[in-house]
This record gives structure tokens, C-alpha cells and sequence, in this order.
């Protein structure tokens, strides 16, 4: 799961029962297989396939994209099928990466798993990729397809009067889960069970699947009714995240089916809510609910959709759906509210039956069900609580809740949030977020945390069709001056180093520049996010600007938002990392970022987010074409910086996304003089001199809590090569250097010679022997 993911199939997986079947599925006339694959195509990972030899199709213009037998396809947008395509592979496979000609998606077993999660077969996966591949289907592909697909739907978690359960109608299956240490650890045997291998035996009736060929007769009909045993063991709620991981595809692979049956719930109160009739999902947004409700049931999973594309809606129309008692986790206060306004908004739910629940405000709903928005810490919070709070937190966790709804979901593999997922106990999880990334590679845990990703939007095609904003994304250049990088290259400077090239003079001119030239010449309404609070303080001080950040009272913060959103007289905020996530500010249309987090490809999308809802009126919208850009987007660099590097990094995720990024090397321009601050080497001098003198603390980054996905920004990773490696330089920067091995071999310098081993550190021997 996740932008980039690289699970590809290597290992060939041993053929289902199916398997004789096969042939007689596929209406394509075309065979599965193609000629058997050259051995140059089984090099190892990161090797340079050659995929030449691949056998076309005789009608392959006429199709929209190729299989490889390494689990890559790849889809022709400019096809007549692109559309149906596109929906196709969003179901099965990982976008890698989506620029506007060509998109590059990665098979996975969780990708599959979450295909056959929405209801695809896997002879149905199989025969429609075959149909629309330019190539015969490899082998391979088509063997890790079965060995991906073959297991799921035998075992599911149930929740049950505040217990849960693992059933299946296959003892034999319960019987491997609890050959498995984990699992045989969380079971709790209770008295009373019925069969002879100790599970619970219970009749069901049997459910009726989606038919592909009309109507089912009376004899169809008289079989899906009739009884089936179904057995089951107790799990402990405590270890259900630790279960689902041993189950997923990666480990024992029988990733478990999580489906609510909502409406034959008879134990839970129902809530009394729909949806508004001025509440008209758009497509996409359909689509995207379709995915979570088939066959009449609820499937746990993740909805991926851009900043600004209406998450809120799906959330509020997945509660009206279930209606059942829902809990809303937002990731900080005036989300919390923006939560509850958005819930009164679309819903007809009552205003006592929606309540908020964060430090300021402790309210509960009236009845025997309705919403609860609070944020993650408040649920995860460890320590000592008022007497109040504490009374709230044991009913949130005593309740069995219809739906748990995650925004922001890619917060939740942070230790402190995971907590959320264990403390609470609901029928149905639904996480939403615009960013499925993370740099610590915790991103897949959301598959057993909460379950597969149902749905992703592609951000291009929501651009042409008028549903977001068409952004400008621009890189501008910002010299050092030459007293900022003296001081910025001397080693004793070195925790000020981000404080020197994010208060060089140049960039703080480029910056004023920008602001005066939106508000004056264009009233646009402009962000400015800085994630170091000495340049956040000094930048709105000097600007004379509003500024939010970390310790800003959630009044104050309500209190500046609700003025740039209303008033004339304020155009421009200055932003801390605090407005990275959750914070709904449609009226923005400029973001301009003076420092960020390393390299952070999440942040650099959310806060571009921040300008993504839809401007103006939809037809003009539509009109307007791609070039007419709405929205603009400046990331500020101080160039020969390690911004540099950082910048190149975190823009990975947008690019991938189909944006490209504009260098910009003259602002501010020549002639704009005296007019901006700093034009006189004494005002610079000054500046140097108080960032020199302050504390090493207070030019440092503001610290909020903190997530092992910020902590992994600065450790190193494994990656392999993508479509975006075809370039050849794969985001490398030509740079000229001296080695110095000429001149030490004439003497000149000392040599780079390693030192003697028996003089080496002690960490660094195992490296050199």
C-alpha cells in the first residue's frame, strides 16, 4: 500500500484448485500465456529489465496498456479505453507513478487483496487485464495473481456484543491460524463450546453474491438460503492489530474479511440521519462509496482523494449510509470543528446528537446513538484525565461503534495513534486521506490496521474536470548573500544552518515581493507555511502579518482563521507544520513555503492541498483549459544549500502525481530596489548577527508530537528504480568535483588512504574487515 510500494511478485506460487478452469473463463480469444520469458527478465531487484521480447498482440494499438512479468503495467492515458482502464487498475494495482502520457502501476499482494476485497474474482482480475494488455499475460503474473487471491474471504473478524470472534466455515483453516504462535496466544477459550477442535459452532444462512448473469432462479435462490456451520474462536481485543498482521498476505496469507451487516444489526440503536438533498456526491466520490458498500454490506478499507475533493462528504454520506453510532478522529481541534460543521452541513442528524469531545469542549449526545468528533490524542492519551474526560473516554470505549472514521489516516502507524485502533471497538473502519505516504515504510501497516486502500482518485483528471484547482507549482532560486553563506559554511554554525539559508536576506525579499504582488495586483488570498518558528516569528513580525502556531490557543487560531476567510484587511497568514493537515481554508489560493521538514514528500502535498478546492464557477472552470492556472504554489530555496537537496526530495510525490515544477531564478526582480526589506547591507548585517546570537533552541524546528515518519526523514533507505528512472539520472545532480587522488599520488596533499584497521572505530570495522 502506498505510493511506490514494491512488492512484485518473485516467487512462483503453487495453482489453486481453479487452476483446470481457467481456459474456459477467459472470452478472449487470446491465449493466457505468452512465450516462456527470457531468463534476462528473472534478474535480481534493481537490475534493468529488457522487456523487447514481449510478443504484441495483432490488435495491440487498440489497447490501453502493457503487463511485464515483474507485476509493472503500464497505461496509456491518450487510449479511447483510458477510462475504464484507469478504474480497472486502481481496483488491482499501486500507482507508482501518473505524469500525463503514461501512468506506471505495481501488482502487490495487497493491491490484490484489496481487489477481491470490492468484490473482483481473480479469473475476473485475470481475464480483463488480459483483454486490455498490448502483450500476452506472463506466467508469472498470472501465478502470483492466484497465489494472491486464493485464500481471502475463508476467515473473517467479527464483533460481537463487545467481543471479538474469528470464524470461518473451513475448521481446517481455524486449525493453521492456531498453529501460529501469535494467534494461539490471543485466543480466549471460554466454557461451553460445541465442537470437537474446541471452536464455537454457529448456523448462518448462507449470502448471495453479486450475479454477473441477471436474475438467480428459484433453485439458486433455494441453495444461497440454505444453512451453513460456521466456526469460530474468541480473540482477545488487545491483540486483534497483532492477529490481522500474522494474517495478511506477507505471513500466513489469509487476510481476514472485515464486512459490517448494517442493516440486519438489531443490536446497536440506529441513528436517525441521511443525507441532505443539496448533498450531490460527484462521481468520483460515488465511485468511491460504491467500493466501500457492495453486496449491502460496509468493508473496512482506505479512500484515497485529493485535498480539497470533498473527503468530508464521503465520510458524512458513510455515516448516513451505516446509521449507527459513528466516531470521527480528526488530527487536532479546529479540525474537530470543521468535522462537526461539515457532519450539520450534508446531514439531517440532530444538533444533540453530534457532540465534540477535545480539551475545550466536553459535550455528549443525547439518546442511544449518535457522533462523536474528537481528536487522536484525546483517545490515545496515557496519562491522568479529569474526572469528566474520563467518564466520556469509558463510554468511546465501552460502545460498539458502527463506524470508526479516520481523517488524515496516514497519521494512524504513528505509536501514539495506533493506540486509537485497540482502545476502540467498532464494526467498520474508514480512513480518509490525500497523502498514502510515508517515509518510514509504516504505510502498509494500515492494511491490518484498518484494512486495503478501496479507492484513489488521479489528481490530473480531477484537475480537467473542474473538481480541484489547477495549480502553478513553482521552485524560485534565492541566492545566499555572501555574509549568510560564510557564516552557513563554518562548521561551528552548524545547528544553525537551517536558520542561515531560511533568513538569507534574499529569500525573505523574494517572499515580501510575492505577498505584495498577490494581495495588490491579483486580491489573492496567500499561506505562508514555515516550519522554523525563529523565521515563522520573524517573517509575520516583520511582515506584519498573523501567524499560527503549535502554542496558539485554539480560539486565537479560530479567531485568525475565521478574519482571513471574511475580512479584506487580512490577505496573508504565516503558518506553522501545525496547518500541514486537517484545516479547511477554501478561500486560499497562494501558498508560499519558506522552510520546511527534511524531506517530506507528505508535507509537500499537503500543504499544496491547502489550495486545491475548486475556484470559482464550474463552467468557467471547464473553460478555462489546462494552462489557466487558479492557484499558485512557490517554494522558496536558498540555493548551494542542503535545501537544495531536501526541495528535489519532496517534490517526488507531487511529480508523481503528474505536476511539474517551474525554476524561477529572478525574483525578486532587479528593479524593485529599496521598495523590500533588507536592500541595505547594514539591515542584513543585523539580521546575521541575531540569528548568530540566538540560542541553538530557538532556531530549531517546533516540535510537536512526534511520529516515527518525521524521525526516518533523516535515516537512510532501500529503493528500487521506477518509470521515473527512464530519464537515467533518476533525480541524481551533475556536480563537478576534485578527488584529490591525482594530487596525492604527486605529493601535494595527504593521501585519502583508509587509516590501519587496528586504528579504526570500533563501528567502523566490520565495514572495512
Amino acid at each position: 500500500m502506498g505510493h511506490g510500494e514494491k512488492g512484485r511478485p518473485h516467487k512462483k506460487h503453487k495453482s489453486s484448485a481453479k487452476e483446470e478452469q481457467r481456459s474456459t473463463f477467459v472470452e478472449d480469444d487470446d491465449g493466457y500465456f505468452g512465450d516462456e520469458v527470457d531468463d534476462d527478465l528473472r534478474d535480481g531487484e534493481g537490475k534493468k529489465r529488457d522487456f523487447s521480447k514481449l510478443e504484441l498482440k495483432p490488435d495491440h494499438a487498440n489497447r490501453p496498456l502493457w503487463a511485464c512479468a515483474d507485476g509493472r503495467i503500464f497505461l496509456e492515458t491518450f487510449s479511447p479505453l483510458y477510462k475504464q482502464a484507469y478504474d480497472f487498475l486502481i481496483a488491482i494495482a499501486e500507482p507508482v507513478c501518473r505524469p500525463e502520457s503514461m501512468h506506471e502501476y505495481n501488482l502487490t499482494p495487497h493491491s490484490l487483496y484489496a481487489a477481491v476485497s470490492v468484490g473482483l474474482e481473480t479469473e475476473t482480475i485475470i481475464a480483463v487485464l488480459n483483454k486490455l494488455s498490448k502483450t500476452k499475460l506472463p506466467k508469472e503474473m498470472i501465478d502470483f495473481i492466484h497465489g494472491s487471491t486464493a485464500n481471502y474471504g475463508k476467515v473473517k473478524l467479527v464483533l460481537k456484543k463487545n467481543r471479538y470472534f474469528v470464524e470461518s466455515p473451513f475448521p481446517e483453516v481455524l486449525k493453521n491460524l492456531l498453529k501460529d504462535e501469535v494467534i494461539s496466544r490471543a485466543r480466549i477459550t471460554s466454557e461451553g463450546l460445541q465442537g470437537n477442535d474446541g471452536f464455537t459452532i454457529s448456523k448462518s444462512m448462507g449470502e448471495m453474491g453479486n450475479s454477473h448473469d441477471g436474475l438467480l432462479n428459484e433453485a439458486e435462490l433455494a441453495a444461497a438460503a440454505e444453512e451453513k456451520e460456521t466456526h469460530s474462536f474468541e480473540i482477545d481485543p488487545s491483540q486483534v492489530e497483532n492477529v490481522k498482521q500474522r494474517c495478511l498476505p506477507n505471513a500466513l496469507n489469509y487476510p481476514m474479511l472485515e464486512e459490517y451487516d448494517f442493516r440486519n444489526d438489531t443490536v446497536n440503536p440506529d441513528l436517525d440521519m441521511e443525507l441532505k438533498p443539496q448533498a450531490q456526491p460527484r462521481p468520483y466520490q460515488e465511485k468511491s462509496l460504491s467500493k466501500m458498500f457492495g453486496n449491502g454490506r460496509a468493508r473496512s478499507g482506505i479512500i484515497v482523494l485529493p485535498c480539497g475533493a470533498g473527503k468530508s462528504l464521503v465520510g458524512v454520506s458513510a455515516a448516513s449510509r451505516i446509521k449507527k453510532s459513528c466516531l470521527c478522529l480528526a488530527t487536532n481541534a479546529v479540525s474537530v470543528d470543521q468535522w462537526a460543521f461539515q457532519f450539520k452541513l450534508w446531514s439531517t442528524i440532530r444538533e444533540d446528537q453530534i457532540c465534540r469531545f477535545t480539551s475545550d469542549s466536553k459535550e455528549r449526545f443525547r439518546g442511544n446513538a449518535g457522533v462523536v468528533v474528537t481528536t487522536y490524542n484525546m483517545v490515545a492519551f496515557g496519562g491522568k484525565r479529569s474526572e469528566e474526560s474520563e467518564k466520556i473516554i469509558e463510554e468511546i470505549r465501552n460502545r460498539e461503534w458502527g463506524l470508526l472514521l479516520m481523517d488524515e489516516v496516514h497519521v494512524v502507524p504513528a505509536h501514539m495513534f495506533r493506540k486509537v485502533i485497540s482502545i476502540t471497538k467498532s464494526h467498520c473502519k474508514l480512513g480518509l486521506t490525500a497523502t498514502l505516504v510515508r517515509e518510514d515504510e509504516r504505510i502498509t501497516d494500515l492494511n491490518f490496521l484498518i484494512g486495503p486502500k478501496l479507492y484513489e482518485a488521479n489528481w490530473l483528471d480531477l484537475v480537467k474536470g473542474g473538481f480541484i484547482a489547477n495549480v502553478q507549482c513553482a521552485e524560485v532560486w534565492c541566492p545566499m548573500t555572501k555574509e549568510f553563506f560564510a557564516e552557513y559554511l563554518k562548521k561551528e554554525n552548524s545547528k544553525k544552518k537551517q536558520a542561515l539559508y531560511v533568513m538569507n536576506p534574499n529569500k525573505f525579499r523574494a517572499c515580501e515581493f510575492l505577498i505584495r504582488f498577490h494581495e495588490q495586483q491579483r486580491g489573492d488570498k496567500i499561506i505562508v507555511f514555515a516550519d522554523n518558528l525563529f523565521a515563522l516569528t520573524e517573517y509575520a513580525m516583520k511582515l506584519r502579518k498573523p501567524m499560527i502556531y503549535g502554542a496558539t490557543s485554539h480560539v486565537e487560531r479560530t479567531k485568525i482563521l475565521e478574519a482571513f476567510k471574511t475580512s479584506r484587511d487580512v490577505n496573508t497568514i504565516f503558518l506553522s507544520k501545525v496547518g500541514d493537515n486537517s484545516i479547511d481554508i477554501p478561500e486560499a489560493n497562494v501558498i508560499i513555503q519558506i522552510s520546511s521538514h527534511a524531506g517530506s514528500r507528505r508535507q509537500e502535498a499537503q500543504r499544496l492541498g491547502r489550495i486545491l478546492r475548486a475556484k470559482g464557477k464550474l463552467q468557467d472552470r471547464m473553460a478555462g483549459g489546462k494552462e489557466e492556472y487558479n492557484a499558485f504554489f512557490y517554494s522558496l530555496v536558498s540555493t548551494d544549500t542542503q535545501e537544495m537537496y531536501y526541495s528535489t526530495k519532496r517534490q517526488q510525490f507531487l511529480i508523481d502525481q503528474g505536476y511539474s515544477f517551474k525554476v524561477i531564478t529572478s525574483l525578486p526582480p532587479p528593479d524593485s530596489g529599496p521598495d523590500l526589506s533588507y536592500h541595505r547591507l547594514e539591515d542584513q548585517l543585523s539580521l546575521l548577527s541575531k540569528v548568530l546570537s540566538a540560542g541553538d533552541d530557538a532556531v530549531g524546528l517546533e516540535q510537536l508530537e512526534e511520529d516515527a515518519d518525521d524521525i526516518a526523514l533523516h535515516k537512510g533507505r532501500r529503493s528500487m528504480g521506477s518509470m521515473s528512472a527512464m530519464s537515467g539520472a533518476n533525480g541524481m545532480v551533475y556536480m563537478e568535483y576534485r578527488t584529490g587522488r591525482k594530487l596525492a599520488g604527486q605529493g601535494q596533499i595527504k593521501s585519502n588512504k583508509p587509516k590501519d584497521p587496528a586504528k579504526r572505530h570500533f563501528l567502523f570495522k566490520r565495514r572495512y574487515g
